[in-house]
């Protein structure tokens, strides 16, 4: 780089930090990138594997267009018809989800468009709160950071989260657009209330508002607030007033009591579903001998040609809702048996958690992206703003290994940090470790309960969670390095902290 062309790069450096944040910068973008593709012909959204009328007919719409069931997995649909009169069906399944169909329907009815519902209208509402949260990851992400690699760790924001394999998922009615814009506003959220950026109860309010819709977006999240509540309790130290801590407190019961319920309320018909996936499709092909296996869990062997079978097969050799398949075969076992399956035989444990970890760095299905009338074949999907999707499908080693590698290495970079700070009693300071830590497992649990409670039966879309721990831990992570906050100058104290520790010594010292 010439004389010239430094002094062009640090003009436009000044210009940038004058009037745009790395974190207004990393806004923009993937806000245009959600323009260009959700908002602009044609269309780019997700379509229907099925799953839809679980949550249409209760929030009050219905499939319109007459050849609906042949676009099913291929093509996008964009408008759904709202129910004029009495609506009969009952919620098959509660999700938070519900609340933003809910408030998309509400919004589309102001707007005059009572009798059908243009699903960009519910787009436009993610698109709102998920550019907020990425707002927030980048203001987290480049604190204490240069000018350059602040704009740098910008860029790279909006090529990782910008990506189509996550953008696409708000023109859908799939509850994973819900998942991911709660993991980043919980993340966000952890990470800033450790620097210290903002107040203290607007971030622990965030935290706790996030960490609930993320529970209760899907039943298999369940064991996500578990996790959450425990670092939850941690927040109870950080404050110097009585009310936080007892907000803090009382927080992460709140947590605990609706994971408990998130996983009380699923409905017995999709907890079938997934029984008979976590067999099919993951106990009998894990296995060299089906009917062996079928023999632990006291199953008759002729069970054995289920091997592979999907639930919603058209042509069955035993009826999935017979009385037959519900005695002798579902009421037998149940997922706890099935981890000690798993437990007690290594090799079938391993080829299912290879088959988890194969599947678990893509961010995208084979589900079709573009409307019938975009006049693309069934099932094409856009390469736009693809970039990410497809450097991590291609450069990430898809086995458990690597994943346990992952693990290891990231929290060994942290612990010495952790360690200097529980020993220097810095409470806020020891944080970041163990908000790593959760978004870590958090991933593992939804990894592994997707394929024990439904074997690889639409994986890649259950596996949506682990995509994006992975990819929040090790953004976050290059970041820490760029920005020296690992060991260097930028790891010491956060501002006002020794404020925090003087008061948490003399509270202590209060108590003995």
């Amino acid at each position: 780089m010439n004389k010239l062309q430094r002094m062009k790069w640090k003009q436009t450096l000044f210009f940038l930090e004058k009037y745009i944040s790395p974190a207004t910068l990393a806004a923009f973008g993937v806000a245009l990138i959600l323009l260009i593709e959700l908002f602009i012909p044609p269309y780019v959204g997700m379509a229907d594997n099925g799953d839809y009328y679980r949550i249409l007919y209760s929030n009050g719409l219905y499939f319109n267009v007459p050849d609906y069931t042949s676009q099913t997995l291929g093509y996008f649909v964009k408008t759904f018809g709202i129910f004029q009169f009495y609506n009969e069906n009952s919620a098959l399944l509660w999700s938070s989800q519900t609340l933003f169909v809910r408030l998309s329907l509400q919004i589309s009815e102001w707007f005059g468009y009572d009798k059908q519902f243009d699903i960009r209208i519910q787009a436009a509402l993610y698109g709102v709160l998920y550019i907020g949260a990425v707002y927030l990851l980048v203001k987290a992400v480049t604190w204490k950071a240069s000018r350059r690699a602040g704009y740098g760790l910008a860029v790279a924001a909006i090529f990782v989260f910008g990506d189509i394999g996550y953008v696409a998922y708000f023109n859908s009615f799939y509850s994973e657009s819900v998942v991911l814009i709660m993991l980043l506003l919980l993340f966000s959220a952890c990470m800033l209330l450790y620097q210290r950026q903002y107040n203290d109860y607007f971030l622990l309010f965030l935290f706790g508002v996030s960490a609930i819709i993320l529970t209760t977006s899907k039943q298999q999240n369940a064991p996500i607030g578990l996790i959450v509540a425990i670092v939850g309790v941690l927040f109870v130290f950080l404050g110097r007033e009585r009310i936080f801590r007892v907000l803090a407190g009382l927080q992460a019961v709140v947590l605990l009591l609706t994971a408990v319920g998130t996983y009380a309320l699923i409905p017995e018909q999709f907890v079938n579903i997934n029984k008979y996936h976590a067999m099919t499709r993951g106990v009998l092909m894990t296995t060299d001998n089906p009917e062996e296996a079928l023999a632990f869990f006291g199953i008759d062997k002729q069970f054995a040609v289920l091997t592979g079978a999907i639930y919603y097969d058209q042509f069955s050799p035993i009826p999935v809702e017979s009385e037959e398949m519900q005695v002798q075969f579902l009421d037998k076992y149940g997922f706890p048996s099935i981890a000690r399956y798993y437990l007690s035989h290594p090799g079938a444990a391993s080829k299912i958690f290879e088959t988890a970890a194969h599947n678990a760095f893509s961010n995208r299905t084979k589900l079709g992206n573009y409307e019938k009338a975009a006049g693309k074949p069934f099932g094409a999907r856009t390469v736009a703003f693809s970039g990410y999707s497809y450097l991590k499908e291609l450069a990430a080693p898809k086995t458990s290994g690597f994943v346990v590698l992952w693990m290891t290495v990231i929290a060994g970079l942290y612990a010495p940090s952790f360690y200097r700070a529980v020993k220097a009693r810095a409470i806020r300071r020891a944080l970041r470790l163990p908000i790593i830590l959760m978004m870590m497992a958090a991933g593992l649990c939804a990894m592994g309960v997707a394929v024990i409670g439904a074997g690889d039966a639409d994986i890649a879309k259950h596996e949506f969670l682990f995509a994006v721990t992975f990819d929040l831990v090790t953004f976050w992570t290059i970041a820490d390095c760029v920005c020296r906050r690992l060991w260097g100058p930028n790891a010491q104290k956060n501002a006002g902290e020794e404020d925090d520790e003087q008061s948490l010594a003399q509270h202590q010292e209060g108590q003995q």
